[in-house]
């Protein structure tokens, strides 16, 4: 009895070979053989390389060559007192595009780091003495140092903490562009306002070293402080280092130390000597920040993650809505403006996934440093490898267990459409995932994944729509996607962001463009524009900063 084929394949009839073996003519050589049509098979990606001039050791190199004191053979050196201390306990590091062994931070003890901080003090004392004009060069010549140097602290970045070239220099030029504009502009921000009583402390995460830690560094010192700042633990401490020789080489008074957060929490937040503590990080740390600073009443500035989501009701402009989906995913979504939920009108949802799931396949992932010719260009990527392979497991975990739990998985990237080394170590990457309804036990439901991970909630009245943008108590941003004026005006009030867009992405921004949060997501002063400088300045007894305290909220 004949077998049936399986489905999809046809039984193949025989074909006529030449002597060679070869199709060809029919075995009698009078009639031409019958036409073999082969499976025409997708042309094999060309085999990649590591672009020329771009491997950790050229730029570890180039650091060791423009700031020896703050560089050595195997390590990076703590930088307190004007002083750079081969001081601490340095921890094997690997970079999260390839696990090639980077530099990983020098961890200061708490009394060491103790002694840092009443360096620090000592240093304010005389910096908010120097007259602003002075202090406006010295910031405007480490711009110009940063500058010269623009592309080596890109590449940094592209090591230490995975990013795209073309984003790594975003974070660059958005941190000296940004206090440009406050060189330019600070006299009359400065007007009847004075330096705290001590040194700013900056505890930021290892996502934009640059833009957010470096930037909020300058314009605190331009402001008449003396800046005090732990080195993430996860990645950006030789990129970070760099840019604080060349502050410190102009004669900004700058301290740069590493260590466990648990074990630095008493020298860097609740030390009697600082002046404010600026925190940018998650709701667990930031918690306990937020207590050490409630109780000694310390000026602070608490930037904290939530729930960002894009609500769809009423809409038609899918077009639109396609085109912003690959944007989204920019750094695979490790932003605190990212936004990994949409909350979409029932009604609509057929529409939205006939926009969402073209686009989210056009996602682009890889190394971020892989190239076809080693002279090309580097390649123009959405996102590399996530800060970690832990990181990549733990979402991969979530994940899974959501699924497990009745989420629906709509979409699952792969790594074999990505661009990568032959043989490279990929654990750090994770291609992008779309769930619909995760289940209210998973941590997808209510927390920021910090990853590329969309979740999708589906919604039938104006009420469970602001519920569900609304899951997290607070977010940084939001958007509100309708076709309707009249609703967006009605509806966007009663999203608790700080930002909420119609129909576009909102972000953190850069010059006079405000920023804080709303709920658990921000405590303390906002900032942005103006508001940054007077979060690190005193004005008249008994003012009230704009912000959001435990005993009032203000706005702008």
């Amino acid at each position: 009895m004949a077998v049936p084929a399986p489905c999809g394949y046809r039984t193949p009839g025989p074909i006529a070979t030449d002597e060679s073996g070869e199709p060809g003519r029919a075995d009698d050589g009078t009639h031409p053989a019958p036409t073999v049509h082969r499976e025409r098979r997708p042309p094999m990606p060309p085999t990649l390389t590591l672009k020329a001039r771009t491997s950790w050791s050229d730029a570890w190199q180039r650091c060791v060559a423009i700031a020896p004191q703050a560089f050595r053979d195997d390590r990076v050196l703590n930088l307190w007192d004007s002083t750079w201390q081969a001081d601490g306990r340095a921890l094997p590091a690997a970079s999260p595009v390839d696990q090639t062994p980077v530099a990983g931070p020098p961890r200061l003890d708490p009394d060491t780091a103790q002694r840092a901080v009443r360096a620090a003090l000592d240093q304010h004392r005389a910096w908010r003495h120097i007259a602003v004009g002075e202090r406006r060069a010295r910031v405007a010549a480490t711009l110009d140092a940063l500058t010269q140097h623009r592309e080596l602290l890109a590449l940094l970045l592209v090591w230490e903490i995975g990013k795209p070239w073309r984003l790594a220099q975003a974070d660059v030029d958005r941190a000296i562009d940004g206090v440009r504009w406050y060189v330019d502009g600070i006299e009359a921000m400065l007007e009847d306002r004075v330096p705290l009583d001590g040194p700013v402390s900056n505890i930021a995460s290892w996502n934009y070293p640059m833009s957010v830690l470096v930037h909020a560094m300058l314009v605190q010192a331009l402001a008449g402080n003396a800046v005090i700042a732990k080195a993430p633990t996860d990645g950006g401490v030789s990129c970070l280092t760099l840019a604080c020789a060349l502050a410190a080489r102009e004669g900004i008074p700058v301290t740069l130390v590493s260590g466990s957060g648990g074990q630095l929490t008493k020298p860097l937040v609740r030390a009697p000597e600082i002046g404010c503590v600026s925190f940018v990080g998650g709701r667990d740390t930031g918690a306990a920040v937020a207590t050490a600073v409630a109780d000694l009443g310390k000026r602070h500035i608490l930037e904290q993650e939530g729930l960002n989501t894009w609500g769809i009701w009423n809409f038609s402009d899918w077009d639109r809505l396609a085109a912003t989906v690959p944007k989204l995913f920019d750094y695979g979504k490790q932003r605190c403006t990212a936004y990994p939920r949409f909350v979409v009108q029932r009604c609509l949802f057929n529409d939205f996934l006939d926009a969402y799931l073209p686009a989210v396949r056009t996602v682009r992932i890889g190394h971020p440093l892989a190239v076809e010719q080693r002279d090309d260009p580097c390649p123009d990527l959405d996102y590399g490898p996530l800060i970690s392979a832990a990181k990549a497991k733990e979402l991969n975990d979530q994940v899974a267990e959501a699924v497990d739990r009745g989420a629906v998985p709509l979409h699952r990237g792969t790594l074999e459409d990505g661009r990568f080394l032959p043989g490279q170590d990929t654990s750090a990457y994770l291609p992008p995932v779309t769930l619909l309804n995760p289940p209210p036990s998973s941590p997808l439901h209510h927390a920021e994944p910090f990853g590329p991970v969309d979740t999708i909630v589906l919604v039938d009245t104006e009420a469970e729509l602001l519920a569900a943008m609304n899951a997290s108590n607070g977010a940084l941003v939001a958007t509100l996607a309708t076709d309707d004026r009249s609703v967006y005006e009605r509806l966007a009030p009663q999203v608790r962001a700080f930002k909420v867009g119609h129909g576009t992405a909102r972000s953190r921004g850069d010059r006079d463009e405000l920023f804080g949060g709303f709920g658990a997501s921000w405590r303390g002063a906002f900032v942005g524009g103006e508001l940054l400088v007077r979060a690190v300045t005193q004005g008249a007894r008994g003012e009230r900063l704009p912000g959001n305290f435990p005993e009032y909220q203000l706005m702008p």
